[in-house]
């Protein structure tokens, strides 16, 4: 089986696994839903990987980092649930990521949105259909980031609240929204699967100041991104440097 093909299975099938999880018992807990959804599709990722992927280095959210991703040119990335939260709330704005990246580079990415019955691949991107007029801007449904504000108010966008940045990113791809700009900080697992797809649908990808998204980097915290329109990046980019 090839890459592509390993990395949707494995997403789809934790996703399904999720959903089973949380139809298993009425949680009266959203964090304990969410904790016990993490455990098992983690459990499920990080040895299916192992098994079928062994040389492969591994970084995951819910897997204490042992250093030995660093000695690989090849390293998953994983999110077992992106958007814990949401899932634990019983929403369907979250995700499961699934990306590899070579030297650095998120070449591969699976992003399973499983209460759409949909697996987002890099190997195969949907077509980017029309601008939405006006744009639409995603922000965090919590707490929106003040540069999206700013930039929003800027360029006339709409302010499209959603939870996770799987789900934020995808629904760029997907042509809900144009632009998904985050400020507040992440690590390498909330946007390595969705950036390896939104750059293969021909999205713009990169860090706010405009500089490259690599992975696998010793320090996993990743201060910024920009997913958007290449048609808005100017008016974007703009809009950001005006409040500098």
């Amino acid at each position: 089986m090839n890459d592509a093909d390993f990395a949707a299975r494995i997403a789809e099938a934790a996703g399904k696994l999720l959903q089973e999880v949380r139809a298993s018992q009425d949680w009266d807990d959203p964090k304990a839903l969410g904790k016990a959804g993490d455990h098992a599709a983690n459990d499920l990722l990080c040895h299916a990987i192992a098994a079928e992927r062994p040389d492969d280095g591994l970084l995951s959210e819910e897997r204490k980092c042992d250093g030995t991703r660093l000695t690989r040119s090849r390293v998953w990335i994983i999110d077992p649930v992106d958007g814990t939260r949401e899932y634990g709330e019983a929403r369907d704005d979250w995700a499961v990521h699934v990306a590899l990246c070579v030297d650095g580079a998120p070449v591969l990415g699976a992003v399973a949105l499983p209460d759409a019955g949909l697996v987002m691949r890099s190997d195969a991107p949907p077509a980017l259909g029309p601008l939405n007029n006006p744009p639409r801007m995603l922000v965090s449904r919590t707490r929106p980031a003040a540069e999206a504000v700013a930039v929003a108010e800027a360029i006339g966008a709409e302010l499209v609240p959603m939870g996770s940045a799987g789900a934020k990113a995808m629904a760029v791809v997907r042509g809900t929204a144009d632009i998904y700009l985050h400020s507040g900080g992440q690590y390498e697992w909330d946007s390595a699967a969705p950036v390896a797809v939104a750059l293969a649908a021909g999205l713009y990808c990169a860090r706010l100041d405009g500089t490259p998204l690599t992975y696998n980097r010793e320090v996993t915290y990743v201060h910024d991104l920009l997913i958007c329109r290449q048609e808005l990046v100017g008016a974007v980019t703009d809009a950001l440097a005006g409040r500098s």
